[in-house]
């Protein structure tokens, strides 16, 4: 599919993307930014065409982020990839039953874990210091349980859903495994880019995705992807979970626009 544009709006839309890959890249959640601007942007064009277009924006900005932070951040890549492997299925199986199940019931119950993962976050200061009790080693059975929640669970979320997946893989892997959140923010770019993968080989198929517009507005949104893992590896944890906390709150505006306002 084609469709024709004028250079401002382009330029808008890349500048959109560079700001959701800067978002993406320190705690997730850049698709809050990034599909509703191709949406306005482009309103007669098919919803499954701005999500396909999306994708392809997306997964250079997490790929940027990816590598960024195993270069500089203790990452587990072998860990990363198990549960993004795992992730790959479980956005797959998402997908396969999202025309089942109405987002109209789904939305309500994303909004009350978001609001009850808010008010740990800011009821636990600890969380994500990486600070491990000597009594709770990061085990086997932690993997798994990061596989099957992370990864099967958070991935078949992807597939059937979408919105603040890469939020909420930062906060099951510092749950999960103890991570710091800047090293859960690392590692969750490794499981995101699986799933984006696997999204966009989908949409690639039933050419869903508008090339000519993704193509430029990949180049800005991984050097926001870049720019965003750097200044998360050099600010630390703490950063990251301010700008957690704001994106959580974002999230939680947009479902709850998207089920009453919309």
């Amino acid at each position: 599919m084609t469709t024709d544009i004028s250079l401002t709006t382009l330029l808008v839309l890349c500048l959109a993307a560079a700001a959701a890959g800067w978002v993406d890249a320190v705690v997730g959640g850049g698709g809050l930014l990034q599909l509703p601007a191709l949406m306005v942007a482009l309103p007669h064009v098919p919803v499954p065409h701005a999500i396909g277009t999306n994708k392809a924006v997306a997964i250079c900005g997490t790929a940027a982020a990816a590598v960024t932070y195993t270069r500089r951040a203790p990452v587990n890549g072998r860990t990363a990839l198990r549960i993004g492997l795992a992730a790959l299925g479980g956005s797959f199986a998402g997908a396969f039953f999202a025309s089942a199940i109405s987002s109209a019931v789904l939305r309500p119950l994303i909004m009350a874990i978001l609001v009850a993962v808010l008010a740990f976050v800011l009821l636990r200061p600890s969380f994500g210091t990486g600070a491990l009790p000597a009594a709770e080693p990061v085990t086997r059975r932690r993997v798994l349980a990061a596989i099957v929640v992370a990864g099967l669970g958070i991935g078949f979320y992807d597939g059937l859903m979408g919105p603040g997946t890469g939020t909420f893989l930062v906060l099951a892997l510092a749950a999960i495994l103890h991570m710091d959140l800047v090293t859960a923010s690392g590692t969750s770019k490794i499981v995101n880019v699986c799933t984006n993968v696997g999204a966009l080989v989908t949409f690639s198929f039933q050419h869903a995705v508008i090339w000519q517009i993704a193509a430029p507005m990949a180049l800005f949104n991984l050097t926001g992807g870049a720019l965003g893992a750097r200044m998360a590896l050099k600010r630390g944890s703490g950063f990251v979970r301010g700008v957690l906390v704001v994106v959580v709150l974002s999230l939680v505006c947009k479902l709850g626009y998207d089920q009453w306002g919309g």
